[in-house]
């Protein structure tokens, strides 16, 4: 079987953060704002959709929401309609999904959606829908939702190699920075320094409230086409070029080192073999930013900064412009807010965006031609990764 070139060619977010729209009225708008972003695509045009969507009978008491989506997009998939779930990767996944699809032949013009309502009038039940990612049965009772796990990473992490809450707050002054360049982040328009986000409250020790992403309403589409189709829509594609993923326990206690995260390790090597490429030719990346001590370990994971040095490599601003890999320009998970199905594909967004130069200047990376994206899901127990290049469509 001959593989075909992917090419991502386009794609829009809705504004980020705690909205009074509905889930349907979430997949309405982002239609909406796609079609209008891409004045090229046709609803006639799309052949399949990929919905990234984590709890929606729980958030929006809906099910079967692959068709719903694409009844309230104004789409008629007829070769490949479905919904990709895996937690926090559930948008990645959907593009994943996508570019397999076209890879293979089975589909020609695919659109991958995520959407995600989870601003409860509860928060209790918001927060409870939450811990049904963990194992349930026995993290649960535990205590060991998101919050207190990445906790306990950053306690560990700090013991082992002298992490300071000053490091971990440069990750979030940074990324928030750049939110502030991003209308659509939840946080556009509020400013953290540093100083700030070492006084706001503990969540849970040593994480801050400025450590820790947020529960937030949005939803992002993307379009991915076969590489003889790209010219119609771009003149400045996404080339989809290497991808990988791993998952190695479940349960908590299976976990081994908090520290070391085998599984982002296996699916970087895997997605740069694919693209042909290493750590080092990577521009910029997006990647899970769902705590501060997140990126930090993202930075060791992926080779950019030594076991233990992640840390300093933050403080040090070599994830920002000027550094060694510009990390997370849209704002990342802490400064746009974190809506588990849409933020892989906003991600993803980014990617399109930065090779297209339609970012601001602040946050603009200097011609970049690689970028990389990544997400965790559950309790950083499997990882995704996806590998772009920019260039010309042929």
């Amino acid at each position: 079987m001959n593989v075909r070139d992917v090419a991502l060619v386009g794609g829009t977010t809705t504004k980020f953060g705690v909205r009074p729209s509905t889930w349907a009225e979430l997949a309405q708008e982002v239609g909406a704002a796609l079609f209008r972003e891409m004045p090229e695509l046709r609803a006639e045009d799309v052949d399949s959709l990929f919905l990234g969507a984590a709890e929606p009978e729980r958030f929006a008491f809906q099910s079967h929401v692959a068709p719903f989506a694409a009844e309230q997009m104004g789409l008629r998939p007829h070769r490949i309609i479905q919904r990709t779930e895996l937690a926090c990767a559930s948008g990645q996944s959907a593009i994943r999904s996508a570019y397999a699809a076209i890879a293979s032949g089975l589909s020609d013009v695919a659109v991958a959606v995520g959407v995600e309502k989870m601003n409860l009038p509860s928060m209790a039940e918001a927060n409870s829908s939450m811990a049904c990612v963990m194992d349930r049965a026995w993290d649960g009772p535990h205590g060991a939702t998101a919050p207190p796990f990445f906790a306990m990473v950053a306690q560990r992490h700090q013991l082992e190699y002298g992490t300071t809450d000053e490091q971990m707050a440069a990750v979030s002054e940074k990324n928030h920075r750049f939110a502030n360049t991003n209308p659509e982040a939840q946080f556009y328009e509020k400013k953290f320094p540093r100083d700030k986000l070492l006084r706001l409250p503990v969540v849970a020790p040593p994480l801050r409230l400025g450590d820790c992403s947020s529960m937030t309403d949005g939803a992002a589409a993307v379009v991915l086409v076969a590489a003889e189709l790209a010219a119609k829509y771009t003149d400045s594609p996404a080339w989809v070029r290497g991808t990988g993923q791993y998952s190695n326990f479940h349960n908590l206690a299976n976990a081994g080192s908090l520290t070391e995260w085998t599984g982002l390790r296996h699916a970087a090597r895997e997605a740069f073999d694919r693209a042909g490429v290493d750590a080092d030719t990577i521009d910029f990346a997006e990647v899970h930013d769902c705590f501060t001590i997140s990126e930090i370990i993202e930075y060791e994971m992926f080779g950019w900064a030594a076991t233990g040095k992640g840390g300093q490599f933050a403080a040090d601003g070599q994830g920002d412009i000027g550094g060694k890999v510009v990390v997370n320009p849209r704002g990342g998970l802490l400064g746009c807010g974190h809506p588990l199905g849409a933020t892989g594909i906003a991600q993803a967004v980014e990617v399109y965006r930065q090779f297209a130069g339609k970012v601001p200047a602040a946050r603009a990376v200097p011609n970049p031609e690689w970028a990389l994206v990544h997400n965790l899901s559950g309790s950083a127990n499997v990882h995704s990764v996806m590998i772009y290049q920019g260039g010309r469509a042929s």
